[in-house]
């Protein structure tokens, strides 16, 4: 990916807007290290399919929670960062506008994307039946869930009845797949599973870390990427699971859609996508065909 998408994180720090909250200095970013590469060539037929308003303005406002790591997060000068912000960044070149990145917390992304002050979502979003009833989802890969535990205490993710687990508050894993666990306890007679929700993934990691709670839920490659931030402290507490697309959320009335899947497909046929994915070490999820609301339709 360094060679080809060298001007992605160019383009990251110089149009990341609105920039809050904390900034890990820790966090590594691979494609710092881009020197000259030339910027992704522009896919005319995507051009052609964009609103006049999208077209007119020459940019893509991307709402993002860049507390995720390594989907989203910060670099040290509190730019979005992450192979999720490198692929928004690059469908925004090819459709020959430039990337605007609008942190705001998870939960308020698809109200700004419905409300009109972000064109689309990026920050992991899981398409679901209930959010493609707010917005429609250009799916882009698969993610797993995977459970981590403190290195030394195991934990099984269908045995995890009264257990304290963290999450990341408004992700799948808070609203959907632990209270299921949870419900399913106390279907059996046993404890429910005590879910601990974290404004941030990292504050989700460090319960665990800390001892706070007995482990985490987070998508795959998101726990595979606390594991390895931590020193020998987390461990993985069993095999992914529940996999399920990650989609970009767009406003089904913004007549957006379908340009975002064009531009999509474009960066996986001319082999960008595949670059940004193998640069992060998250390309076991990578798909070859973009599709619009896996969930409804697949």
């Amino acid at each position: 990916m360094r060679n080809r998408l060298v001007a992605v994180p160019a383009v990251l720090a110089a149009a990341a807007l609105m920039l809050t909250g904390c900034v890990d200095n820790s966090s590594p970013n691979p494609g710092a290290d881009a020197g000259s590469a030339p910027a992704i060539s522009v896919d005319d037929a995507a051009v052609a399919l964009l609103p006049d308003d999208v077209k007119e303005s020459g940019k893509l406002i991307v709402g993002i929670d860049p507390t995720y790591p390594p989907n989203e997060f910060k670099d040290a000068d509190g730019n979005p960062i992450g192979w999720g912000a490198e692929i928004a960044a690059a469908v925004a070149a090819k459709l020959g506008l430039e990337v605007e990145f609008q942190v705001a917390k998870f939960d308020n992304i698809i109200p700004s994307v419905t409300g009109g002050k972000a064109d689309i979502g990026v920050s992991s979003f899981t398409d679901t039946v209930e959010r493609e009833k707010q917005v429609d989802f250009v799916n882009y890969y698969e993610a797993g869930i995977m459970w981590a535990s403190a290195a030394g205490n195991d934990v099984d993710p269908d045995n995890a009845c009264g257990l304290k687990v963290a999450v990341q508050a408004t992700t799948y894993e808070d609203t959907d797949e632990v209270p299921a666990k949870s419900e399913a306890c106390v279907a059996a007679g046993k404890p429910p599973i005590e879910k601990v929700p974290f404004d941030t993934q990292d504050a989700a990691t460090n319960a665990v870390a800390l001892g706070q709670a007995d482990a985490l839920s987070a998508d795959s490659p998101v726990t595979l990427y606390a594991i390895s931030q931590t020193d020998g402290k987390l461990q993985p507490a069993g095999e992914s699971f529940d996999v399920a697309p990650y989609g970009i959320a767009v406003g089904k009335d913004r007549g957006l859609t379908e340009a975002i899947q064009a531009a999509m497909q474009a960066l996986v046929d001319d082999g960008t996508y595949g670059e940004i994915l193998d640069e992060w070490g998250v390309a076991d999820g990578g798909i070859e065909e973009i599709t619009i609301n896996a969930a409804s339709n697949g």
